[in-house]
C-alpha cells in the first residue's frame, strides 16, 4: 500500500446506451459496458442516467465486472414519465460515489424494461 495519497491523474468520461429488457440481478442477460478502468485503476465520482423518451415504472441496474464475474452494485428506480414541453424526460444523478475500480474491472448497466436510457460517467479519472 502506498504511503502517499493517490489521485486520479487523467480525466475520463464515458457513455453507453441501454435498451434491451433484462430483469436479472445476477449478472446474466444483456448488460452493456459503460466504463472500463485504466491500466492503474480508476475512480468514478458522478454518473448521470437519462431516458430518451417515455418510460414506465422500472429499474436501471448498475453492475461491476471483474472481467469474469458481474455483480449487482446499484439499482435506480425509474418512475413513469411522459415527456412533453412542460415535463422533462426522466433522469437521475449519482453524485460523489468515489467508486474505485482496479485495472480489468468495468462499470456496466442494464434496464429492466425495453426502454432506452443513456448512462454517462460525467466525472472520473485514471490513477
Amino acid at each position: 500500500m502506498s504511503t502517499t495519497a493517490q489521485y486520479a491523474s487523467t480525466v475520463r468520461g464515458a457513455s453507453a446506451q441501454i435498451s434491451t429488457a433484462n430483469t436479472n440481478r445476477n449478472g446474466t442477460g444483456t448488460i452493456v459496458s459503460v466504463f472500463t478502468a485504466g491500466s492503474s485503476g480508476s475512480r468514478i465520482d458522478d454518473i448521470y442516467i437519462v431516458a430518451t423518451g417515455t418510460v414506465t415504472a422500472g429499474v436501471v441496474r448498475l453492475f461491476i465486472s471483474d472481467g469474469t464475474n458481474i455483480r449487482l452494485w446499484q439499482e435506480i428506480l425509474v418512475t413513469a414519465t411522459t415527456p412533453s414541453t412542460t415535463v422533462a424526460v426522466w433522469s437521475y444523478t449519482l453524485l460523489n460515489q468515489a467508486l474505485v475500480i482496479p485495472s480489468g474491472y468495468s462499470l456496466q448497466a442494464a434496464t429492466n424494461n425495453a426502454e432506452t436510457f443513456n448512462v454517462l460517467v460525467t466525472r472520473a479519472g485514471d490513477f
